[in-house]
């Protein structure tokens, strides 16, 4: 655990690393988050720590039992599931506005996303792909013009950053997400709003399809 490196607030940057290392599972579900300890580790005042925990607590990620201190909550398959269904309903609405508002600006850097993801497909580069997929949908948040749908769905983007990590993972997910992106931005391209939501729910129900095959896998194995 690090802290960020964004020279904002530092209760901001605390805050920050407790949270990812929640949700990239350096946190487990029911491990308990010592304030003293992690003061020590990011070389910082018990008083950030104190208040980056409640702030975690306020976003559900940890809880404050008596006697213990902040537990982890972290996400759940359920908190996934439900993370996905709401945005195969919302997302879709962000893919539709972008169609409708994107500048020339914007789809010349949402082009340049979909050919590096191409680009790397052919390198089997799935960590490149991974990454790139994160700015593929910061483009249409932004684009969608829309802060509501933009705070919400940059934060359930964030929550599930694991989750997507194992489905891009996932044999043959990475040829069919770079071209259901391909097939996105064309839509964009075209000013078509209403083929745009359509094939943003596709994608996203596809990537839930995936995720939950590969969560079952895992339990096998």
């Amino acid at each position: 655990m690090k802290l960020q490196s964004d020279n904002g607030p530092l209760r901001v940057q605390v805050f920050k690393a407790i949270e990812d290392a929640v949700l990239n599972g350096e946190y487990k579900d029911g491990d308990s988050l010592n304030e003293l300890k992690i003061s020590e580790e990011l070389g910082v005042s018990r008083t950030p720590v104190r208040e980056a925990l409640m702030q975690l607590e306020l976003e559900g990620l940890a809880k404050n039992i008596p006697n213990k201190g902040a537990v982890v909550i972290g996400i759940t398959e359920k908190d996934i599931e439900d993370i996905y269904a709401v945005r195969i309903r919302i997302e879709g609405l962000a893919a539709r506005l972008c169609a409708e508002n994107i500048s020339e600006d914007e789809l010349k850097r949402f082009q340049e996303i979909v050919d590096l993801q191409e680009f790397y497909l052919a390198k089997h580069d799935t960590e490149q792909i991974w990454s790139l997929d994160s700015d593929f949908h910061k483009i249409i948040y932004n684009a969608s013009q829309s802060r509501p749908l933009k705070f919400m769905l940059s934060n359930f983007h964030n929550y599930i950053k694991r989750a997507r990590d194992i489905s891009v993972h996932a044999d043959g997910r990475a040829e069919k997400t770079v071209s259901e992106h391909k097939a996105i931005l064309q839509a964009v391209r075209d000013r078509d709003g209403e083929l745009a939501e359509l094939l943003m729910a596709r994608h996203i129900t596809n990537a839930k399809n995936n995720l939950i095959n590969q969560i079952c896998y895992e339990k096998r194995e």
